[in-house]
């Protein structure tokens, strides 16, 4: 199975489930696109936690890995 229409054709026999996992799976391939806007505020936002890292704000990496499940969990 090497080109498009026959992996088409592949999918198009799979179960939804199945379908719907490969999309997932697809989608986490593809790099995240930014608008030119995005990018700038995403820029931004990461000066300012450079920033603040610098001036001895922020949380230490030991007290994020005693948050991060309570966090992952919200």
């Amino acid at each position: 199975m090497s080109t498009l229409v026959e992996i088409q054709d592949a999918v198009a026999q799979l179960p939804n489930s199945e379908r719907k996992a490969l999309q997932l799976w697809l989608n986490s391939q593809s790099e995240p696109e930014l608008t030119a806007l995005e990018e700038q505020r995403l820029l931004r936002s990461l000066d300012e936690a450079v920033h603040d890292i610098d001036a001895g704000k922020g949380v230490s990496i030991d007290e994020v890995r005693k948050q991060v499940g309570a966090w992952a969990a919200k």
